[in-house]
């Protein structure tokens, strides 16, 4: 493969944020306040700026960012896709309908590509807009390349810009690439896109987006464990029975079914968003949250999960397919019924994995995750459950109400934390119930919550790699997954089905019952 290539240097990125004295002992210096963050002079490109991505997330985040003052005026913005449109419509269809605000700050920046992403044109033509905005913006050679494409576009467009030169940046500006998911389909296809990103962009300069990571309560994962000091000494094989992750969806797959036919729930949410959650909420402390110290930590939980032989993964891995379901007033269609899906599909649309971490933290303490669509609640949950008392000196006629202690993160919907514990009901017998603490991020907070993209693209311009996921986090990730996919792929047995609206099929009832536990399943 012909690409422009060269050893580029890692860039230095300034902070923007200050922090007290590293003297924690002297009690005489005063707090300095934290800086907002903004972004540097830069333009900002997004190939498939006609798609359903860029409309629905991507340009309402640059139109937060405007309005909260976190672009500069030498920012601009370009569209890259293969729909004809003028620099004015794609302008209207950015701006339309918008603040004054944003339209004083991006009105004049805002420019757009028509080609194909495999025509050498396309790029000529990219290089001489952006050259022209530099000279007009002011935005000093600083490009982020934003890959809003399906995945088949992606090898097109990163050799597209290496050949026009667009991948070079010097000590004075930078070029990045971020990279929309699925990355690779299994873990021989990762590799195979990581050669053809590496041959030219350096790893300092990839940003592998999940959303997920963009959520303020995904990243209240980090501040519960880690500024907490009560917590951490209760944080491990000790004190926890297990931990259960649940990301549950209510929406079916709507108008995606040809590309979810491809995916599959292993694919689509446990490779990604389901591990992130886990090695955030199961890593060690790392040294600093800088972003090489926080992903460090994260490989090395990925590289701890033990992996099931395939003689262990019916015991330990449970698929299911949901069919028609619900009430005779709101009956929904099966996933075989939905609009691209084949008729005798066996993509699974709900996936549930026991998982172990064979390190001194976690050895023995079993991990549940489970993901599934036209399930009857809409959730996003980590639970940590914790081991009962050893001893009980309460008669068992009087703790017929009571529950294991457990302390759940709330990621989705009803933000926050909820600690479950054992409390006295009033009255003149002594008898025990469940009762719970809880922390509302809407109750507690007047500040207001950036949407994921709006935050991530921030980083991405400022060059925090924090909230992106490196290239051997995506290789350790596959290597979860693949054998459960593979052993499926395999399996000519019929794949279990469930009820659309109901909690998933009964096999993942028995896979976590086996020990006595069972799912958390919301009301």
């Amino acid at each position: 493969m012909d690409v422009n290539h060269r050893t580029l240097p890692r860039r230095k990125v300034e902070r923007t944020v200050t922090t007290r004295s590293e003297d924690t002992q002297t009690m005489d210096h005063a707090p300095q306040l934290i800086q907002e963050r903004s972004a540097p002079p830069a333009t900002l490109v997004i190939f498939g700026a006609s798609g359903d991505l860029t409309r629905r997330k991507l340009l309402p985040a640059v139109e937060s960012l405007a309005r909260h003052n976190r672009l500069p005026d030498q920012f601009a913005l370009v569209g890259v896709a293969r729909t004809p449109m003028s620099d004015e419509q794609f302008a209207e269809s950015a701006l339309g309908g918008r603040s004054l605000a944003e339209k004083r700050q991006l009105n004049g920046g805002i420019r757009y590509v028509a080609g194909g992403y495999d025509d050498p044109e396309t790029f000529k033509r990219l290089a001489e807009v952006l050259d022209e905005l530099d000279a007009q913006r002011g935005t000093s050679g600083n490009r982020l390349f934003y890959l809003s494409t399906p995945a088949g576009a992606f090898e097109p467009v990163i050799c597209g810009l290496a050949g026009a030169g667009l991948n070079q940046e010097s000590e004075n500006t930078f070029s990045r690439l971020v990279i929309e998911k699925p990355y690779g389909r299994d873990l021989a296809t990762a590799r195979e896109l990581d050669g053809v990103v590496h041959q030219a962009f350096e790893e300092s300069q990839v940003f592998r987006i999940d959303h997920y990571l963009g959520k303020d309560t995904v990243q209240n994962v980090l501040a519960l464990r880690f500024a907490n000091s009560i917590f951490q000494p209760i944080w491990d094989r000790s004190w926890v029975d297990h931990v259960q992750i649940t990301v549950a969806e209510t929406l079916g797959v709507g108008t995606r079914g040809g590309f979810y036919e491809h995916a599959g729930a292993m694919r689509d949410i446990v490779q990604n968003h389901v591990l992130q959650v886990l090695a955030l909420a199961l890593m060690e402390p790392p040294v600093s949250f800088e972003g090489e110290n926080l992903r460090n930590e994260k490989v090395k939980l990925l590289q701890a999960i033990r992996l099931p032989t395939d003689r262990d993964i019916a015991d330990a891995a449970v698929r299911g397919q949901y069919t028609r379901g619900g009430t005779r007033e709101e009956l929904m269609a099966g996933y075989r019924e939905e609009v691209g899906v084949d008729p005798l599909s066996r993509t699974e649309t709900y996936a549930a994995m026991r998982l172990n971490v064979d390190n001194w933290r976690w050895a023995g303490v079993p991990f549940y995750v489970r993901t599934g669509k036209r399930l009857p609640a809409r959730v996003t949950e980590v639970a940590l459950q914790f081991q009962r008392p050893p001893h009980l000196p309460i008669p068992t006629s009087q703790l017929t109400e009571l529950d294991a202690d457990a302390l759940v993160l709330r990621i989705q919907p009803n933000e926050g934390i909820s600690l479950r514990f054992g409390a006295k009901v009033p009255g003149h017998s002594f008898r025990v119930r469940t009762a719970s603490m809880d922390f509302s991020y809407e109750n507690t907070f007047v500040e207001e919550s950036p949407e994921a993209y709006e935050r991530l693209l921030l980083d991405a311009l400022i060059g925090d790699a924090s909230l992106f996921i490196r290239s051997d986090e995506v290789q350790q990730s596959w290597r979860v997954v693949d054998p459960i996919i593979e052993h499926w792929a395999n399996d000519r047995s019929p794949i279990p089905t469930y009820e659309a609206a109901s909690w998933g099929p009964t096999d993942a009832d028995r896979l976590i019952g086996r020990n006595g536990r069972k799912w958390r399943n919301a009301a």
